[in-house]
């Protein structure tokens, strides 16, 4: 839906644009007035409470900037402290809710709850044991934490993004008061991405360095695939011969989230909530009609034959033929190159493969599953034809006249 027009509301200290985004968020801009406070989400899709936290925003920077004085710690709140595990059970309680009633995924609760992890151990080891005690500066000194340890600027931004909105979660459940809401502007990661992409005379020298060698096979066979699908390996690992149909030559992805699953087996989520198709890839019908197949009813299978387990694939991946062919190609000091390619690395190297044969951008994020993609859209640009021959017509070699302009009209 398009954006909705702002509105422009006055509160006790400042002037602030209140509008939503287009997914429905409610955000408070305050750059108009004479101190710049920003863009601010406000967390949440139902405009009464957006309103609320506007009045917090606008009281939160108040203090920060001088103009109002902070309330006493003794007066902060009726409410006891809330313990670091109590807020985290609280908040996890709520993701894990049943999928019909807004829960996350199983995969989105994991990495959550490694979120937790990490930034809990850091609190106890700065001496904070309740929410109520966080701050600005503590997720400041958290994110300098996680800088030095080396993590990357999309995951420092999505952790730090985490926590803020479990904060404004437990807020608005009446877990912590309202002065507890924390004001952190983050800069968001750019769409640049740093995974590295193979080119095809590494895709083609990892798989004859697989085939030539008899204990891997599968992992031939599994490169092959995620190569000319895109993809993830989560999804080849859940890959069922009922979603292969050979004579068509397509494959289905069914989300079952919605729907109940005979057997013992969980249903299956696909990244993005909705079923997807695309055709079967020539080679990859070779190794599909090739493979044997398994009781279990699942397409590929590890070294010994039982599930494909996505930590095998990497470690074998990287131990297995990308250090063995590191020497054959070089990858220069402060690069990124074929010694950091990685499994998601096929994921880029079938968008490029499609961006560079001219296959519609749509057609890739629909094979993909996605509505909107910063890595197709990515390639698509490194690929854009039209702009290479765009560029190829300016005649930098003609005869500049008396004005140092060319020859061509200007």
């Amino acid at each position: 839906m398009p954006a909705k027009q702002k509105k422009t509301i006055q509160c006790e200290h400042f002037r602030w644009k209140f509008g939503r985004r287009t997914n429905g968020v409610w955000t408070a801009d305050g750059r108009s007035n004479s101190i710049n406070l920003g863009r601010h989400s406000l967390g949440t899709r139902d405009e009464e409470e957006a309103r609320k936290l506007l009045h917090l925003l606008d009281r939160e920077m108040a203090i920060r900037h001088g103009l109002a004085d902070a309330p006493v710690a003794n007066d902060r709140t009726e409410n006891p402290n809330l313990r670091l595990e109590d807020g985290r059970k609280l908040y996890v309680d709520f993701i894990s809710r049943p999928r019909v009633a807004g829960g996350v995924r199983a995969s989105s609760q994991k990495r959550y709850r490694a979120v937790f992890d990490k930034f809990l151990f850091f609190l106890r080891e700065q001496g904070i044991a309740f929410w109520n005690q966080m701050s600005v500066e503590i997720l400041e000194s958290y994110a300098r934490h996680l800088e030095r340890k080396g993590y990357a600027f999309r995951t420092q931004y999505l952790e730090l993004t985490t926590l803020i909105q479990t904060m404004n979660w437990l807020i608005r459940r009446g877990h912590l008061p309202a002065e507890c809401r924390i004001a952190l502007p983050l800069r968001k990661p750019s769409d640049d991405s740093d995974t590295y992409c193979y080119r095809p005379e590494e895709f083609h020298a990892m798989l004859d360095y697989c085939r030539s060698q008899p204990e891997l096979q599968w992992l031939a066979d599994v490169i092959l695939a995620l190569g000319v699908t895109g993809l993830r390996i989560s999804e080849l690992r859940n890959l069922r011969w009922s979603d292969v149909d050979l004579e068509q030559e397509m494959v289905k992805l069914v989300d079952e989230s919605s729907r109940k699953v005979r057997g013992s087996s969980a249903p299956r989520t696909v990244k993005g909530g909705y079923s997807r198709s695309f055709p079967i890839h020539p080679e990859l019908d070779k190794v599909l009609r090739r493979i044997p197949r398994h009781a279990d009813g699942f397409v590929f299978h590890g070294p010994e034959g039982g599930r494909l387990k996505p930590d095998t694939v990497r470690r074998s991946l990287v131990r297995d033929v990308i250090e063995p062919l590191a020497d054959r190609f070089p990858t220069s000091s402060g690069s990124i190159g074929f010694r950091d390619g990685r499994l998601h690395s096929l994921r880029h190297f079938f968008c490029s493969l499609c961006a560079n044969r001219g296959i519609p951008e749509r057609v890739v994020m629909r094979w993909l599953g996605h509505r909107d993609s910063r890595i197709v859209n990515r390639y698509y640009h490194l690929h854009d034809q039209e702009s290479r021959r765009q560029m190829r017509r300016l005649e930098l070699l003609d005869v500049a006249d008396g004005n140092g302009a060319t020859g061509a009209e200007h």
